[in-house]
């Protein structure tokens, strides 16, 4: 439904010329939200389950088979 919606606003406002500015300014912004979201997302690694943490003040649990 939504992308109804935007097909027959995008055909609408393409009949103008203010329309195609309108259009042309919401396809920079999107662009632009698009990459900074995409960046955002390469910035946060996520760990792999059983490795170590980088951070040496990590607190350290008692391994089963380290006993003494």
């Amino acid at each position: 439904m939504k992308r109804i919606l935007q097909l027959v606003v995008t055909r609408w406002l393409a009949r103008t010329p203010i329309g195609m500015v309108v259009l042309g300014l919401g396809w920079l912004f999107a662009r632009k939200r698009r990459s900074d979201q995409r960046q955002q997302s390469q910035t946060q690694v996520r760990r792999a389950p059983g490795r170590r943490s980088d951070d040496r003040y990590d607190r350290r649990r008692p391994v089963a088979g380290a006993r003494r």
